[in-house]
């Protein structure tokens, strides 16, 4: 995989072209940040959103996080914080000489699209938080005892069902566990509603109806002017992310957001 340099800090990326069947009149990029304890490859390639975005004509990069999948790793929570991790993301527009992009994340990656669209509106078309609502706002609780779960010498010995989930989910993606513990104690910087009601750029939030993490899509979604919110229907957090009704709204989100700025194009070419 390719890789670059954010700040010093190694970042590999998957940069997949369009498809050769797609429609020709696309081509636009759509940037793709993963969740806690993931990567690109859980998080889009196995679950085909890669395929299915490259195959609607999209240019589709899928990073992986900081202390994830193949990219450096640290075990100091200070190289973590939300606000840095979406810098590397706004790095990698950079890298690949992106002006404008839109943007998904899912869970922390949701966290980490919020601040790259708080921080930098311009370079983002639009942006989807999936897997992470209200909570987004209202912050998840138990950082201590996920990061005490990656510190444990094995799943086996940890008493904490949700958080055990994490620890037996990070083996299996075969994650660096204590740059994962570093993470989960640095990366959960809060927003505020102010300051994600701010955001101008088309907004969708898809949560799953059976998803205990991310809290009211909704909720969420009503703070923001621009933003409307899709319900997954009968998915929790781990299943939501592949679910092929959340694939649809995703690409019939986008055809809008297109449509919508043809529009404003042509108005203001008249």
């Amino acid at each position: 995989m390719p890789s670059f340099s954010s700040d010093g800090f190694p970042i590999t990326y998957l940069d997949v072209a369009p498809s050769d069947t797609a429609p020709a009149a696309r081509a636009f990029p759509i940037l793709l940040i993963h969740g806690f304890a993931s990567n690109h490859r859980v998080n889009w390639v196995d679950t085909a959103w890669t395929r299915t975005l490259a195959a609607a004509g999209y240019r589709v990069i899928a990073m992986d996080n900081r202390g994830h999948g193949q990219s450096g790793t640290s075990p100091d929570p200070a190289d973590y914080a939300a606000k840095t991790m979406a810098e590397d993301a706004r790095r990698l527009l950079d890298h690949l000489g992106i002006s404008t992009a839109h943007v998904m994340g899912y869970s922390m990656g949701a966290r980490i699209s919020a601040f790259l669209a708080m921080a930098h509106g311009d370079r983002v078309s639009s942006v989807m938080f999936a897997g992470l609502g209200i909570n987004m706002i209202k912050g998840l609780g138990g950082s201590d005892e996920i990061a005490a779960a990656l510190e444990a010498p094995s799943a086996a010995d940890v008493s904490v069902p949700w958080a055990k989930m994490f620890r037996v989910f990070a083996e299996q993606t075969k994650s660096d566990l204590p740059s994962l513990a570093a993470c989960i104690r640095s990366s959960r910087d809060p927003i505020s509603a102010d300051a994600i009601a701010t955001l101008r750029m088309p907004v969708l939030v898809a949560v799953g109806t059976d998803d205990t993490v991310a809290g009211s899509g909704p909720e969420l979604a009503a703070i923001i002017p621009t933003a409307r919110a899709f319900e997954i229907v009968g998915r929790d957090h781990m299943k939501a992310v592949g679910d092929q009704s959340y694939k649809d709204e995703v690409l019939a989100f986008l055809a809008t957001v297109e449509a919508e700025a043809i529009g404003e194009a042509t108005a203001n070419d008249i």
